[in-house]
């Protein structure tokens, strides 16, 4: 054999080695394969989706001051009854409390429309829902699809919360009791897909959310793609307005999204109390991956908790963060039992106020008379390829109520005003490659002395 076919053999091999290096480097935390499923993202095409119902050719006005809800719910039950199809709002503004979505319905939002929650609750129904890990009497959300397969959401428009009324009241109500729950204040969501699989959400603007802005519980196969999603924290912070709760959910995608909220960006939920593991109405989450996202203000870009029984095989990767008060953010409930593992965040870049976040997460806790529940538990949890400018590195707490394992820490890059390094004792089997940690003077980013998040935890 010659050496141009030897030269010719080699590099056949070393392109299949480096591509299927490639593809073998593309797994969940856990070591399994990712599905294609994850990687297949294609627009939605209104098109194929069945007939088009304009809502203005079936009697809503274009019309913000009037509202219009049962004029809207009216065309989503006439699609449905007719085979399904599009429900389409063209340009201009419509005001509405809740609608719901039936199988075969989607949403299309035009460039330049928007549909806007009434800021009365009064216009809004109680009805039986999912809210901080509990099924309960509660109010909807603007959007509703319930035991949908194949529901979409697309377009360039807006969903507007127009919650600064209800951020209003909040304050209000937890000036004058400080105890007062989230839920106290009567507040609507603006998304809440349920019960549901095949679902894609795209190319929206959401922002203003009285509550939670997006919530998904027991849905399987959610893509969200190419997301705005927004709530203030001046002048008026917009409280509990997480960008997206993922309640107990499987075959999860969050790509190519924006996220700036006054609360979490994405968090982990699942139930909550001393027996939320055996209750058939909470879950664990699983094969969740967030990838090729930037965000804004939040207070933690990736929160498993307040309310979370399992959560595995979670992957955030590809990021820019500008600003968050935590990039991670373990909350340990000691009144609920708890297992996160299997969490990968990696390929980081940007600032935060907090690197690391682990403690003991306290705020409404109730044992409702059983003997304390299980030590909770962290592991397997792995941070790589981070370059990141922070406040404080590592806030991790000793707990005899909790244990923390199995950590990976490769290729960082921390600078920290303070770094904090003695509190990785508190972790067992700690790994760490090539991390340097460089305690700095000052910052270029300045950061709150405390946001809400710290006055709630309490």
């Amino acid at each position: 054999m010659n050496f141009q076919n030897i030269s010719k053999i080699f590099l056949v091999f070393l392109f299949l080695f480096y591509f299927s290096g490639l593809k073998s480097q593309d797994k969940f935390p856990d070591g399994t394969a990712i599905p294609k499923w994850f990687k297949e993202n294609k627009p939605t095409d209104i098109n194929t989706l069945g007939k088009k119902y304009i809502i203005t050719d079936f009697g809503v006005k274009n019309d913000s001051t009037v509202l219009q809800t049962k004029q809207f719910q009216a065309v989503i039950d006439n699609a449905a009854k007719n085979g399904g199809g599009v429900i389409i709002v063209p340009k201009g503004t419509f005001l509405i409390s809740s609608l719901f979505f039936k199988q075969g319905t989607h949403l299309y939002l035009e460039n330049g429309a928007k549909l806007k929650g009434s800021d009365d609750i009064n216009d809004f129904p109680v009805v039986t829902t999912r809210m901080e890990g509990q099924t309960v009497k509660y109010f909807p959300a603007l959007i509703n699809a319930d035991g949908l397969d194949g529901f979409t959401i697309s377009g360039k428009g807006t969903l507007d919360g127009n919650g600064l009324r209800y951020w209003k009241s909040f304050w209000k109500r937890r000036e004058w009791n400080p105890k007062c729950t989230n839920m106290d204040e009567m507040r609507p969501r603006i998304i809440y897909v349920s019960n549901s699989k095949n679902i894609q959400i795209e190319g929206i603007t959401v922002k203003n959310s009285p509550f939670w802005s997006t919530h998904y519980y027991k849905s399987h196969f959610v893509k969200l793609l190419n997301l705005t999603i927004l709530a203030p924290k001046s002048p008026v912070k917009a409280p509990s307005s997480d960008a997206v709760d993922i309640d107990a959910c499987t075959n999860f995608l969050i790509k190519n999204c924006y996220m700036s909220v006054n609360d979490d960006a994405i968090a982990l939920k699942g139930g909550k109390g001393p027996k939320a593991d055996v209750d058939p109405n909470n879950g664990e989450n699983r094969n969740i991956i967030i990838e090729d996202n930037t965000f804004g203000f939040c207070h933690s870009v990736l929160t498993c908790g307040s309310e979370s029984i399992h959560n595995y095989n979670v992957l955030l990767r590809n990021a820019v963060v500008k600003d968050p008060s935590r990039l991670l953010h373990l909350k340990m409930r000691p009144d609920t039992p708890q297992h996160y593992e299997y969490v990968t965040v990696e390929n980081i870049k940007g600032n935060v106020k907090t690197f690391l976040y682990v403690k003991g997460w306290n705020q409404f806790f109730d044992l409702k008379g059983e003997e304390m529940p299980r030590k909770g538990l962290a592991n397997n949890i792995v941070l790589k390829n981070i370059n990141i400018s922070c406040e404080t590195a590592f806030s991790i707490e000793k707990s005899d109520l909790f244990d923390l394992k199995d950590f990976t820490f490769e290729n960082l890059k921390i600078k920290a005003l303070k770094p904090e390094m003695e509190n990785l004792s508190n972790i067992q089997n700690l790994k760490q490659t090539k991390v340097n940690v460089t305690k700095v003077a000052t910052l270029t980013q300045s950061y709150d002395k405390k946001d809400d998040t710290d006055i709630a935890a309490k």
